[in-house]
């Protein structure tokens, strides 16, 4: 059946709506940023660049990296705009916009992650990167979706007295094995924790007192059958969760930026990100 309009908007030159993108626009291997500068800062890596279109947050480049076709797009910060990126992605790849009806054959995106994070255990310093197994989302993105209610998220709502329950999802095998495979020693596996929000919501405290004491202590503490919560930021567990539900290869990759058990900021942050893009991009050329 076709889908209505007002499910899936279109605009007049026939691109999806936010993205402002057509099927041939995009590579079935896409990188995604939440800055929409650090998009150049990944595509001048490139050999050539043959799309360059921005609406919004959402800037996109496609281009190639010796014969290997890829997109960068960016994002802008949170898992509503997640919900967004991922389902106009595959709008793209699954759904005839002209028709607006599904392709018979569903196509698998390869999606890779490539963003900032903090700590929360001291052994993951500063400047290392953590590849996430698992997304565990503490905003309300979950309730609206089938996602993945297991123990783990039991023992989180229980464990911080939640009053709503978070969920799970675990990140591409094929991606994460790819990327883990002779990897740096400082590349960790990761168990991330995506927040609603930059400050309170990662127990930052300015200029007010938190409703949630000790939040920074109870991520760092929390154990479930020897599993460690990793790292925080405000985009995996989206990620994860949409590429469950439509189906698609997605993974997570975080700079450590911040130790949050150490109060201590990365003194060239840049330098961290531009050599966590070289050695993705390399591991994607091949």
């Amino acid at each position: 059946m076709s889908i209505s309009p007002t499910d899936l908007i279109t605009n007049a030159d026939g691109s999806i709506y936010h993205l402002n993108l057509r099927p041939d626009d995009i590579s079935d291997t896409i990188i995604t940023v939440g800055d929409p500068e650090r998009v150049e800062k990944i595509s001048k890596y490139f050999d050539s660049v043959e799309v360059k279109i921005s609406k919004r947050e959402f800037v996109t480049h496609t281009g190639y990296l010796g014969k290997k076709r890829l997109s960068v797009i960016s994002s802008g910060i949170g898992t509503d705009n997640i919900e967004i990126l991922m389902n106009e992605l595959d709008a793209l790849a699954n759904i005839d916009l002209a028709t607006r009806t599904p392709f018979n054959e569903h196509k698998s995106l390869n999606i890779i992650r490539l963003g900032t994070s903090g700590s929360l255990q001291k052994e993951i310093s500063l400047e290392s990167i953590v590849v996430s197994k698992l997304g565990i989302g503490f905003d309300a993105l979950g309730y609206f979706y089938t996602s993945q209610n297991n123990s783990i998220t039991e023992s989180i709502k229980k464990y911080f007295a939640l009053d709503f329950m978070p969920y799970a999802n675990a990140g591409s095998e094929s991606l994460y094995n790819l990327f883990m495979e002779d990897s740096p020693v400082d590349w960790f596996e990761g168990n991330t924790v995506t927040c609603p929000g930059f400050y309170a919501p990662q127990g930052r405290v300015l200029r007010y007192s938190p409703k949630v004491e000790n939040l920074l202590e109870n991520f760092n503490s929390f154990r479930h059958d020897n599993l460690s919560l990793t790292n925080l930021e405000m985009e995996t567990a989206g990620y994860y969760l949409m590429g469950k539900v439509l189906g698609h290869e997605v993974l997570s990759i975080s700079a450590i930026l911040a130790s949050r058990m150490t109060n201590e900021f990365a003194k060239n942050p840049e330098k961290s990100v531009d050599n966590l893009i070289k050695l993705a991009l390399e591991k994607l050329s091949k």
